[in-house]
């Protein structure tokens, strides 16, 4: 799944006519980089929730099969957060747990270190926490992701996500780090960490940089 629905405030007023994932880096748009991606790693079901814009997202990749996927959307009345994003697209999903993917990363992640992948609630990747980011998100200890003093990682927005993590979660708009805190808390999330490129396409610095780095 392709986390596509936001507003991509930070990066207004480019994203008032262009949905981020829209958004061009070097000669294709980025979540067609991101189709590619998914597509090296063996990755052929995607779904993609739509919620501002979603119609230009939907029309630009129609179905995808020019880039030899299949996709499906889950479109949004209202815009349900991060969480509640992927709990509204769980019947499209199905049981199996899936890769998970923010539509605004840029990365040289290898996906197909995911696939196959079965864990119990969830598998994140993580990396050391950036310059410009002034709190970290979790810590690993004992192969487990935690939170807490020694928090020195960054959530990539990369994961492989199990429907379990949903059990108790609300109808409606959240967050999904509630369920992810919740897990860490508990010990139940397992993880990685990735030290290769990564940039969360947020301002338009971040943008810039990515940019730079296809050219």
């Amino acid at each position: 799944m392709i986390l596509a629905a936001g507003r991509g405030e930070r990066l207004r007023p480019l994203t008032e006519r262009i949905p981020k994932p829209l958004i061009p880096i070097g000669s294709e748009p980025l979540i067609v980089h991101q189709l590619r991606w998914l597509h090296r790693a063996g990755i052929r079901e995607v779904v993609i929730n739509l919620h501002h814009l979603g119609g230009e997202i939907e029309r630009a990749l129609g179905a995808g099969s020019d880039l030899g996927v299949r996709i499906r959307y889950s479109v949004e009345e209202r815009l349900l957060d991060t969480g509640g994003g992927i709990k509204n697209a769980l019947p499209i999903l199905g049981d199996e747990p899936f890769v998970l993917l923010n539509g605004d990363i840029w990365t040289s992640y290898r996906f197909a270190n995911l696939v196959g992948l079965r864990p119990r609630l969830a598998h994140l990747v993580l990396t050391p926490t950036p310059p410009e980011k002034t709190r970290a998100d979790f810590h690993m200890a004992g192969g487990r992701v935690h939170r807490g003093a020694a928090d020195d990682l960054t959530y990539c927005g990369i994961a492989v996500i199990s429907k379990a993590l949903f059990a108790h979660s609300p109808d409606g708009p959240f967050s999904l780090t509630q369920p992810l805190f919740k897990a860490a808390a508990n010990g139940d999330l397992e993880g990685e960490v990735f030290d290769g490129a990564w940039i969360d396409i947020g301002t338009p610095d971040q943008l810039k940089r990515v940019r730079r780095l296809t050219l």
